[in-house]
């Protein structure tokens, strides 16, 4: 199952406010923001992850989807804006 991040009324972006052990029970309460990478989409937690088990290789990940490296480096370059995006907000 998919973490919600994203209000399905107003479209805000959700917070954690309650996490529990599911074996003593224990629940801690607050207000916490979301990990960066949960404010990304399915997809490009998927490419994140999927640079990471390609060593870090745009051009093996090119060669696995079948995409040129040009169109890969694009992929990645926008990632990288959006997460700059999120980091600074």
């Amino acid at each position: 199952m998919k973490l919600p991040i994203v209000c399905p009324s107003c479209e805000n972006t959700l917070q954690v406010s309650q996490m529990k052990c599911n074996d003593c029970q224990t629940e801690i309460n607050g207000n916490y923001n979301l990990p960066l990478f949960f404010k990304l989409n399915r997809e490009e937690q998927d490419f994140i992850l999927d640079f990471f088990l390609s060593s870090g290789s745009i051009k093996e990940m090119a060669k696995q989807a079948g995409n040129s490296y040009p169109t890969m480096r694009n992929k990645m370059d926008d990632l990288i804006e959006k997460i700059n995006q999120l980091k600074n907000v």
